[in-house]
């Protein structure tokens, strides 16, 4: 073994026992996100056409992205739906979920699932009135679409942690999930490690994204520039080999977003290198 071998080989160990990858796994510059499915949530260009969210998004160098309705209207048609699917798709990038949906009233669960279906997309990140549940689960099991509940942390009556979202979910059908949105959590007090963990199993979407303070007065910031241990958070997701859509949520600088999602990607490519 020569002196350039010894040192790849040393790192990729030295990686296995950090992440808890198998040895001899490497990712390097062919997967800077360690088999994460790092990818955007649309809402963060929500000042932008469909068009340029697609073309930032590449920019970025992520592969993923899940669309909120600025993007996709909730009343477009099936034909639209599909045309942006294939719009997404010819783009080389992966159409992982649409959302957050709001389901405030009865007839709002089944015309998720129906937009969903057209769409294409795996998984709905929403918040529905709890006493829809019920509804809820009917459809994903008839739609096949897996759902997560995203949490919203202070003010939220319904969903603030993903503990709560999991108190609701565990006894129903497999298909009934959470997104947790860390940043949410961060601002309840809550450990983000220790919520991932109990929550993994129910696990279909994460929101990644930092804040300046565990508090409600909370802000967004440009990841690694706040208060949440994202290298934590980060292992965290490789060790139980996160299998969903990571999205970057980034709420700061609806007008020029860019700058700072670049920053933040730069910064989570630092870590898992």
């Amino acid at each position: 073994m020569n002196r350039r071998q010894f040192i790849q080989k040393t790192a990729i160990g030295s990686a296995s026992l950090v992440f808890g990858l198998p040895a001899g796994r490497s990712f390097g510059a062919a997967d800077p996100y360690r088999g994460l499915k790092m990818g955007v949530a649309s809402y963060s260009f929500r000042k932008f056409s469909l068009d340029q969210a697609i073309a930032m998004t590449k920019e970025l160098g992520v592969r993923c992205i899940a669309l909120k309705d600025f993007h996709l209207p909730m009343n477009s048609t099936p034909a639209e739906r599909k045309e942006v699917a294939k719009k997404i798709k010819d783009a080389g990038l992966e159409f992982l979920g649409v959302g957050v949906i709001y389901m405030r009233k009865q007839q709002d669960v089944r015309a998720a699932f129906e937009y969903a279906k057209d769409a294409g997309v795996p998984t709905i990140v929403c918040s529905p009135e709890p006493e829809f549940l019920d509804e809820v689960e009917t459809c994903a099991k008839e739609y096949k679409i897996r759902i997560a509940i995203h949490n919203h942390g202070p003010g939220d009556k319904k969903y603030p942690s993903p503990l709560d979202v999991l108190k609701m979910v565990k006894d129903r059908h497999e298909l009934m999930g959470i997104c947790m949105d860390v940043g949410h959590t961060v601002r309840l007090g809550e450990n983000p490690v220790e919520v991932l963990r109990q929550c993994s199993k129910r696990l279909y979407d994460f929101h990644i994204k930092d804040v300046t303070e565990a508090t409600a007065k909370g802000k967004s910031c440009i990841v690694g520039k706040g208060v949440i241990d994202i290298p934590a958070v980060l292992k965290e997701l490789v060790d139980i080999k996160f299998r969903y859509h990571v999205a970057l949520e980034y709420e700061t600088d609806e007008n020029n977003p860019l700058p700072g999602m670049k920053a933040s990607f730069e910064y989570i490519r630092k870590v898992l290198a």
